[in-house]
C-alpha cells in the first residue's frame, strides 16, 4: 500500500479527526455517563486483597466520578478472576486488582491457566509491595520459627501441616523450603483463599499458615496469631521485631511480591493513563496511605512502565526457583 503525502481536503481532515476522537473517546463517554467500573478481585470477601480493593475503590469512585464496584471472583488462587478479565471487553470498564500470584506465579504452575498475562493483560500501575509471612496459631506456644520447629519435633513427631491460601503458590514453595532447611516433614494444606485458612488457624484446626502480611496483620496485632518470619531483604516496617527468612538462613527470598492493577489488552492508552493518574491521586491521600500501611503494605505508586518492569523481573526470579524445585505444573 502506498500512502500519499498530499494534504487532505479540509473537510476530509475534519472528518478524520472527528472519527479518531469518537473512537478514542468511547470509553471516556461511557464513564461520563456514569457506567460503573468493575474491579475484579480473585479472593473472597474478608481477605486482604478484598479489603485493599474496597479501600481503593471507594476513593477511585470519588476521583473518577463513576461507581467502582468490587467484584469477588474467588477461587483457584485468582485464576477465575484472571479468566474473567481476559473475557471482558477492552473498553475500560473492567480492571483486575491483583498481587503477584495470579500474574507471575500461577501461569508457571498450572498447565492450562486459561490466560497469558503477557498477551492478554496490560499493567495499569503498581501501588504497593508486601511480604509473605509464616504465622503460628494459638494452638502452639511458639513465638519464633525455631520454637515452632522444636514444637513440631517434640509434640508432632516431626510432622505437621501448614496452611496456604492456594495450591502451587509461593507459600507452598516456602513450606517446602522450611521442610528442607529444618529437616522436618511439614506439608502444605491448600485453602480457597486466606480467609478460610485464617479462620481455621483461629480455631486451632491448623497450627500455622503462610500468607501475606495484610492477611494476618490484624490478628497478629490482637495476639490471636503470631507472625514469626517474613520474606524480603529487610524487616517490614509494620513488623520490626519479626526476622526475615534471609536472616534465618534462607536464600532467594529478597524480592518482594507486588500489588497492582491490570486491564484487558487493547484497552485504549488514554484510559490506562487516566486510571494510573487517578490511582496516583488516591495513594497520595494521607488516610489511604495510613490504612494500607496499617494492613502491612509498603505503599509506592509505580507508573505503567516501571510496574511492568517489576512484574517482569519478579516473574523471572520465581521462574528460576520453581524450575529448580522440580515442581511439575498441575
Amino acid at each position: 500500500m502506498v500512502f500519499s503525502m498530499q494534504r487532505p481536503h479540509p473537510a476530509r481532515r475534519a472528518l478524520g479527526v472527528g472519527l479518531f476522537v469518537a473512537v478514542m473517546g468511547l470509553a471516556g463517554l461511557a464513564h461520563a455517563q456514569g457506567t460503573p467500573i468493575r474491579l475484579l478481585v480473585g479472593f473472597p470477601a474478608g481477605a486482604g486483597s478484598d479489603a485493599i480493593a474496597r479501600t481503593l475503590g471507594e476513593k477511585l469512585k470519588d476521583v473518577l466520578g463513576v461507581p467502582v464496584v468490587v467484584e469477588n471472583r474467588a477461587g483457584a488462587g485468582g485464576q477465575i478472576a484472571a479468566q474473567a478479565l481476559k473475557a471482558a471487553p477492552a473498553d475500560g470498564h473492567t480492571l483486575f486488582l491483583s498481587h503477584d500470584h495470579s500474574i507471575s506465579i500461577l501461569p508457571q504452575v498450572v498447565k492450562n491457566p486459561g490466560f497469558n498475562p503477557a498477551t492478554d493483560f496490560v499493567p495499569v500501575a503498581g501501588f504497593a509491595t508486601f511480604a509473605n509471612v509464616l504465622a503460628v496459631s494459638g494452638g502452639t506456644p511458639a513465638k519464633s520459627i525455631d520454637e515452632y520447629v522444636k514444637w513440631v519435633r517434640t509434640q508432632r513427631g516431626g510432622k505437621e501441616t501448614i496452611g496456604i491460601p492456594a495450591p502451587a503458590s509461593i507459600p507452598e514453595f516456602l513450606v517446602k523450603m522450611i521442610s528442607e532447611k529444618y529437616k522436618i516433614d511439614v506439608q502444605p494444606a491448600p485453602y480457597r483463599g486466606s480467609a478460610p485458612m485464617t479462620a481455621d488457624m483461629l480455631g486451632n484446626q491448623i497450627t500455622a499458615g503462610i500468607a501475606s502480611v495484610p492477611d494476618f496483620i490484624e490478628n497478629h496485632k490482637a495476639g490471636k496469631v503470631r507472625i514469626v518470619a517474613s520474606i524480603g531483604a529487610k524487616r517490614q516496617a509494620v513488623l520490626p521485631n519479626v526476622p526475615t527468612f534471609t536472616e534465618l538462613g534462607f536464600s532467594n527470598l529478597e524480592d518482594l511480591p507486588y500489588y497492582g492493577i491490570f486491564a484487558p489488552v487493547g484497552t485504549p492508552q488514554p484510559i490506562i493513563d487516566k486510571y494510573g493518574d487517578a490511582l496516583q491521586k488516591v495513594l497520595a491521600m494521607p488516610d489511604v496511605k495510613q490504612k494500607l500501611t496499617a494492613m502491612g503494605l509498603t505503599v509506592a505508586y509505580e507508573p505503567q512502565g516501571q510496574f511492568a518492569g517489576r512484574v517482569r523481573t519478579y516473574t523471572q526470579t520465581w521462574e528460576r526457583i520453581i524450575q529448580s524445585s522440580g515442581f511439575k505444573p498441575l
